[in-house]
């Protein structure tokens, strides 16, 4: 059959848009919270296409239950860990296929509220984080045969901390299990208590015994930490002993607070080095709500998301309509050999409540999970400057409200 000059042209026009791109195919996971009037949260599956700028939907799966909150991929990228946060919780096991498909492979009923989760003892371990009821669980994953895996209870804490915030910190809150870089311990920022309970681990049968824990100022609130060596990811990575870094970013006071840590006999201490605003040189807006906080892949920058106190407005990614949206932001800061953090600047998240959002590997691409708009929105981003560019992509309509995104396949 004849091709038409108009058909030819379209194809042609098609090409050219793709050899244009700067940014290649990539596939991203996220997991969402249950939509009014549904009964099952989703995982989902966002592929984008560089030749249309489409960042589509290609496969959904229900079997996280009704509140996904945390995803934990294996380092092959083939297995994915998610907890579900309602009570009764719940973990369930699924393996990616290379279409983006996924199928359970296990699951287990835990304790409610489970928000955070980490492998540990080289993946012999998963130690999982309950903001209510205010608990820490691990669980052994044995050796399995013919396909089969299973989590086995191993440990459980509990606590009954508070601080100043009677709205808040009426209890514990435990928000995310953190492995340092040795790999010896597990750190869990207690939003409720104002600390940061420590665990060292006993690698022949991965228990963990309870350290000095890290305080923090009252009514901060510490929600999530990232650990930061010196000229490296790992650590002692560079010449001789590289000093190691935890910085902290707390839900309630909207601080990041820099800590340098040193590994004695009797656990980790940690002397504080600097304090910053998520909101930079900027006054921090009233009811603001810190939330996740990364290195990026090169060790040379920090970015932690702000929620609930928009400062930009942007265009509505519906292109037929011509109202803007309110945005939340991301800040950046580049980290000092001596702990203390330099700002760089702040950058829209691309709608409501960025609860989480990650880098792709080599850091040219930042992914949103922006909860309250129900999107996930890509960034370019500068790996020399740090700063965060032009909007790549963004996926509207998602199952419900975001709570995690990573990078599958890129």
């Amino acid at each position: 059959m004849k091709m038409s000059t108009k058909m030819l042209l379209q194809m042609l026009m098609l090409q050219l848009s793709c050899a244009m791109s700067t940014t290649h195919a990539f596939t991203l996971l996220v997991s969402s919270y249950n939509a009014p009037n549904a009964t099952l949260g989703a995982l989902q599956t966002l592929t984008y296409d560089p030749c249309t700028g489409d960042l589509d939907v290609t496969s959904s799966n229900q079997d996280c239950g009704a509140l996904p909150s945390w995803l934990e991929l294996s380092p092959d990228r083939n297995l994915v860990t998610c907890v579900n946060e309602a009570d009764p919780g719940s973990l369930t096991l699924l393996r990616i296929n290379e279409s983006g498909q996924l199928k359970k492979v296990a699951n287990a009923s835990i304790a409610g509220g489970p928000v955070s989760s980490a492998y540990y003892n080289n993946g012999k371990g998963l130690a999982i984080a309950h903001y209510e009821p205010h608990s820490i669980s691990t669980y052994t994953l044995p050796p399995h045969s013919n396909s089969t895996i299973s989590f086995q209870p191993h440990q459980s804490f509990t606590f009954n901390l508070s601080s100043i915030n009677p709205v808040r910190q009426s209890t514990s809150h435990i928000h995310q299990a953190l492995l340092d870089p040795t790999g010896q311990y597990l750190l869990f920022p207690d939003l409720g208590g104002d600390r940061v309970h420590v665990y060292c681990i006993d690698s022949t049968t991965g228990a963990l015994e309870a350290k000095k824990p890290l305080l923090s100022k009252q009514g901060y609130g510490p929600r999530h930490g990232v650990f930061w060596t010196v000229g490296g990811e790992g650590y002692g990575d560079g010449e001789g002993e590289e000093k190691v870094y935890l910085f902290v970013v707390h839900e309630l006071s909207n601080k990041i607070v820099s800590y340098e840590v040193n590994y004695a006999e009797t656990g980790l201490e940690f002397e504080e080095v600097d304090e910053v605003s998520t909101f930079g040189n900027r006054t921090t807006p009233t009811g603001a709500a810190a939330a996740e906080i990364v290195i990026s892949p090169d060790s040379t920058f920090l970015l932690a998301s702000n929620r609930l106190a928009p400062i930009f407005d942007l265009p509505n990614p519906d292109k037929s309509n011509t109202t803007t949206i309110p945005s939340d932001s991301l800040v950046t800061y580049k980290p000092t050999r001596n702990g203390k953090l330099e700002f760089v600047n702040l950058a829209p998240s691309g709608g409501r409540n960025p609860r989480h959002f990650s880098l792709n590997k080599d850091g040219t691409l930042v992914a949103v999970g922006n909860q309250a708009d129900r999107t996930v929105v890509v960034y370019a981003r500068d790996v020399e400057t740090g700063k965060i560019g032009e909007e790549v992509a963004v996926a509207t309509g998602l199952a419900g409200g975001l709570t995690n995104v990573q990078w599958l396949r890129e």
